[in-house]
Parts: structure tokens; C-alpha cells; sequence
């Protein structure tokens, strides 16, 4: 399988000191991995974290919500309703992809359970579906202002059954409701997870509050 094209930025990182962790970052729909990746510097992370930040493009796809428009998209969205009706081959599909970047860490050194997956809205559905999925243990899943497209089919591996899952999500968010990040909270705890929950006063978007949190999240789940 061919890779993603990526943006990679390494943190405190040498020839000396090859990375010894992984954040592998999913951007929402229309964006790029351009999108987070000036977050880096802003998380201040400690010098002894030596980490890789990985931040794939999503492939270029008609996208039936805007009218067909080709624009970079993880899955096809097919009805804006609360529900969010999607084309689930099409998230499958990109959840191996991200897999194959998990795979391709782990090649590189990095043990599974210091590698992270991130994901802003329709980033964070397909991060939830491949973190849940992977078949070895992993450091975290951070989602944000996103959903769980998959909850009703997925089928997880007991590798992440204790998988470290934080949630945020803005009150104010109009365009993915804080409604189904609350609902992505009881799917996840009644599939026997323990997530942390987050609401930061803002629309679909992120904030400083919510970077210095991230910061302090990534920390406790690298040093763990």
C-alpha cells in the first residue's frame, strides 16, 4: 500500500536522539495536514519527549454535502442530518491508510504504545475506527469536536480495550454538535472504555485553553 502523502515535524529530535514517540494528527474535511501542524511549537512539549508529529493529507474526493465539489475528504458525507449518514467503505478505507502509517512508526522504532492518533472532526471518526481496530496496543486517541461514525459496526481489538481516549469538543460547535461528541462519550463507555471528557466555550474550532490541554495530555500519555 502506498502512503499518505505527510507533513512530518520532529520535536527534540537528533541523529543522536531519533524520535522515541509519535502523534500521528488527522485534519478535518476541505483541510490539509498544513492545518495543525503550526501547533507544535505552540504545545511546548519537555525536551525529553523526542517525538515525531506525522500530519497526512486526505485524498481528494467528491463530497455529496457540497454539492459534489472535489475537495480533500476522508469519507464521503452524505446527508447532514444529526446522524450523519457517510460512506463507511470510504472510512474503512482511510483507516487502513492511517494504519499503514502506524505500521510504518513501528518500523521506524517506535514502540506501538508511544504512538498517538489525533483527529479534528471528520479526522477524529477515522481516527476513533483505526485506534479502536489497530491490532497492538497504542499510547492515546485524542478526538476532537468530532463523532463516531462507526460506533454501531465496529468491531475493536482487545489490543486497545484500555486504550487512553480524551474527548474535547466546543459548546458552541454548529457544524458537528456537541450532542455527538457527548453520544461518542456513552458509546465509548459502554463498550467498556474509561474517555476523558472536555468542553471548551468555542464553535468548531480549537483554542488556546484546549492546546495547553493537549499539551498536558500528550505528556501524561507518553510518560506513562
Amino acid at each position: 500500500m502506498p502512503y499518505l502523502p505527510c507533513i512530518e515535524s520532529e520535536l527534540h529530535c537528533s541523529a543522536d536522539r531519533p524520535a522515541n514517540a509519535a502523534v500521528i494528527w488527522l485534519h478535518g474535511l476541505g483541510a490539509s495536514g498544513d492545518d495543525f501542524a503550526p501547533i507544535v511549537p505552540e504545545l511546548k512539549l519537555p525536551a525529553e519527549l523526542s517525538v515525531r508529529f506525522i500530519f497526512p493529507h486526505a485524498p481528494q474526493i467528491p463530497v455529496t454535502i457540497n454539492g459534489g465539489f472535489v475537495m480533500p475528504a476522508w469519507y464521503d458525507i452524505l446527508e447532514m442530518d444529526i446522524d450523519r449518514k457517510i460512506d463507511e467503505q470510504q472510512i474503512l478505507a482511510s483507516a487502513a491508510s492511517i494504519s499503514a502509517l502506524i505500521d510504518r512508526e513501528i518500523e521506524r522504532g517506535v514502540d506501538s504504545q508511544r504512538i498517538v492518533l489525533a483527529g479534528f472532526s471528520q479526522g477524529g471518526a477515522v481516527a476513533y475506527q483505526t485506534a479502536l481496530t489497530y491490532p497492538k496496543p497504542l499510547g492515546g486517541l485524542l478526538a476532537m469536536s468530532t463523532y463516531f461514525a462507526t460506533s454501531a459496526t465496529i468491531v475493536p481489538s482487545d489490543a486497545n480495550k484500555n486504550l487512553a481516549i480524551e474527548i474535547q469538543h466546543g459548546s458552541q460547535d454548529a457544524v458537528v454538535p456537541e450532542s455527538l461528541g457527548e453520544r461518542a462519550l456513552g458509546s465509548l463507555v459502554k463498550m467498556g472504555h474509561s474517555p476523558t471528557y472536555k468542553s471548551y466555550p468555542m464553535e468548531h474550532q480549537v483554542c488556546f485553553e484546549q492546546i495547553k490541554d493537549i499539551s498536558s495530555w500528550f505528556q501524561s500519555v507518553l510518560n506513562a
